[in-house]
């Protein structure tokens, strides 16, 4: 879980850019389009955009990789259908296999999808593809056309539309970041992609194998509030073929004496990178949340689901028939920090006081609500426990709701996870470390299983970590590859 942000000043943004009708020629191809933005405006709203998701989700810190694709993002703007526009690329501290480009030139890559390329090409071949998307103005077209919807999204589970008005309401602009895409859209942007990266050198064809390795994932689903690539960029039909067909058009028009893959270089750029889901953004042992970077815990009843998200923590019993989120407030006091909460939710206080929880300041409210089904016209209520807790100059907050009928055989398991916020003292829970990836050189001439098992790879990981090397374990593995492993 990391800061939450207010999404207000960019959805205010988004509502005065969205609705500028105009009549554009495409970069790409050359054709009038309706556009509901203008390049200046698409370029705001990119630049409001960025801070937010870098908030957000966090910046991935690695200067050497990070100098590596800021230089051929340039490269490759430059020989791009719009190359007066400036690029930026950032990386993404986020497990999620994924890359996505917003309006006016922003592109971003996961550090889950830089560990599952395996050299230069499939790398430059996905920036590419991003980079399309935004010189076809895919991006900006899209979010023209969606509505800002009411859908709230809470660590990968859709919350009930009764419990929808009380949580955070951050994901509703978010979500715009990760409309899907059309299958010509997608289409349009493997050309592109293949076009830009033959442009500057690359083997275009390299960008077909990683689309394989993501279908081999079934990657389709969304993971911790952020979706995967292939829930945002559907397969337009037979990928694999078209890219390769794209690439190997480019390369007989270019002719380049020598198309570079450069496996081994990127291999040793992304030793090290962390893999997987990182604890020390917090994670669960049994029935506790630990937070070993901010140094809290909580616990939660047995049974409920918990889903830790970049913007908050949800925990829900299995039927879904109540809702506890956890998250942090943006204030001066503890006192602000309940009153603009409670406020910014609609909720009817019915009872509020201080309070402590394991010594630490607090402030606990009861609220009701009354929540409007779209579809039916018709009300119900629901009633909201409520606690603010103030630690280490930071203020949480917890929410739990039911419905009015419900709440009293929830409010004992709703409250035991607030009061069961706490200081983490425990070092060995403080001093946890994130698995990362390591590339090693096979000592031998023998198939990757017996690689893997020279490298003490235990057997319970070697189809996965097959499958990050993009191999197969009967395939043949010559002395001297180099092979990426996990491990801490």
């Amino acid at each position: 879980m990391k800061q939450v942000i207010d999404f207000r000043k960019l959805l205010f943004v988004l509502i005065a850019v969205l609705f500028v009708p105009s009549c554009a020629v495409n970069p790409v191809t050359g054709k009038k389009q309706l556009m509901l933005m203008s390049e200046s405006q698409e370029v705001a709203l990119g630049a409001q955009y960025d801070p937010q998701v870098i908030a957000t989700f966090g910046e991935y810190q690695d200067k050497e990789l990070l100098s590596f694709v800021e230089v051929v993002t340039a490269e490759m703007g430059t020989i791009s259908h719009r190359p007066n526009l400036k690029y930026h690329i950032k990386i993404l501290d986020s497990p999620v296999v994924n890359a996505f480009a917003v309006p006016g030139g922003y592109i971003y890559l996961t550090r889950g999808i830089l560990a599952q390329f395996n050299n230069e090409a499939e790398l430059i071949g996905v920036i590419g593809h991003e980079m399309g998307h935004i010189t076809a103005r895919h991006s900006a077209s899209q979010q023209t056309k969606q509505q800002l919807g009411t859908l709230l999204l809470i660590g990968g589970m859709i919350a009930s539309e009764k419990f929808a008005h009380m949580a955070e309401y951050a994901f509703q602009g978010m979500q715009l970041l990760f409309l899907k895409f059309s299958r010509d859209d997608e289409r349009q942007a493997d050309q592109l992609g293949a076009e830009y990266s033959s442009r500057i050198g690359y083997d275009a064809g390299k960008m077909a194998d990683f689309f394989q390795v993501l279908n081999k994932m079934h990657l389709s689903e969304s993971e911790g509030g952020v979706p995967t690539f292939l829930s945002t960029h559907p397969d337009p039909g037979d990928r694999y073929n078209s890219v390769k067909r794209y690439a190997s058009e480019w390369q007989q028009q270019l002719n380049f004496s020598n198309w570079k893959v450069n496996a081994d270089n990127y291999l040793k750029l992304i030793d090290g990178i962390v893999y997987g889901e990182d604890p020390r953004q917090g994670y669960v042992e049994g029935n506790i949340f630990y937070h070993p970077d901010l140094k809290f815990r909580f616990s939660f009843p047995s049974g409920w689901e918990l889903q830790n998200s970049p913007i908050q923590v949800s925990m829900a019993p299995h039927g879904g028939n109540a809702l506890a989120v956890f998250t942090l407030a943006n204030a001066n006091s503890l006192q602000e920090a309940a009153q603009q909460t409670l406020q910014q939710l609609g909720l009817e206080v019915q009872q509020s006081g201080s309070t402590t929880v394991n010594g630490l300041p607090a402030i606990a409210a009861i609220s009701r609500q009354v929540v409007q089904d779209q579809s039916t016209g018709a009300t119900h209520s629901n009633i909201i426990l409520s606690y603010f807790i103030e630690y280490d100059s930071r203020f949480y907050v917890f929410h739990g709701a039911s419905s009015e009928a419900e709440f009293a055989s929830y409010r004992n398991s709703l409250e035991g996870i607030m009061k069961s916020f706490a200081r983490l003292t425990d070092s060995s829970k403080i001093n946890v470390k994130p698995q990362r990836v390591f590339v090693k050189a096979a000592s031998r001439n023998a198939t990757l299983a017996s690689t893997f098992s020279s490298l003490g790879v235990p057997q319970s990981m070697m189809e996965e970590l097959a499958l990050l090397n993009n191999m197969e374990l009967t395939d043949q593995v010559r002395a001297g590859k180099l092979i990426k492993i996990v491990g801490k």
